[in-house]
């Protein structure tokens, strides 16, 4: 069904919106997908405070090269969804990479990051890296393992004292 003027003005003034207040956008490809899996990845991209929004390639093309984004429809054979991340630039991206892995008809076809486009290729890759939380595990782990080590060989001595004092004892 074909889209009233009116009706594509309110998508292009909603689309600029979200470009706007995101910090990161995701194109995905969502031929074939069902209702039901585009539902499910709206709640967990919801959980990382992005949304998704299905739209023309035209009308997008038009928003994104008002705010200066280098998008080319012609590039972009199958339907299109826009990912907008507006809190953290890698976890609307990782999201929809974890959820491309459970549904192969989920296509990362690239995105936008600090106003650069990025190829399908590179975004997977920045989706599979660490979030910052778990680096920071990683760091907290690596410096407390000398000291818990450490700890653990004077229990051994203390541990060893005490079995020769029982039999001692006894």
């Amino acid at each position: 069904m074909a889209l009233t003027k009116t009706q594509k003005q309110k998508i292009i003034e909603d689309l600029r919106e979200k470009t706007a207040k995101a910090r990161a956008i995701v194109l995905v490809g969502i031929a074939g997908l069902k209702v039901k899996d585009i539902s499910e990845l709206r709640k967990r991209l919801r959980a990382v405070d992005a949304k998704i929004q299905v739209v023309k390639k035209t009308l997008a093309e038009l928003v994104l090269k008002e705010h200066n984004l280098d998008f080319n429809k012609n590039k972009f054979k199958e339907e299109l969804a826009l990912v907008f991340g507006f809190e953290d630039e890698i976890l609307p991206d990782k999201a929809v990479y974890q959820f491309s892995r459970q549904n192969e008809k989920l296509k990362i076809l690239g995105g936008f990051l600090e106003n650069k486009f990025k190829e399908g290729d590179e975004m997977i890759i920045l989706a599979q890296l660490p979030t910052r939380e778990e680096l920071l595990a990683r760091l907290v782990g690596s410096i407390s393992s000398p000291v818990s080590n450490f700890v653990n060989v004077l229990k051994g001595n203390i541990k060893g004292l005490l079995r020769v004092l029982t039999q001692i004892k006894t």
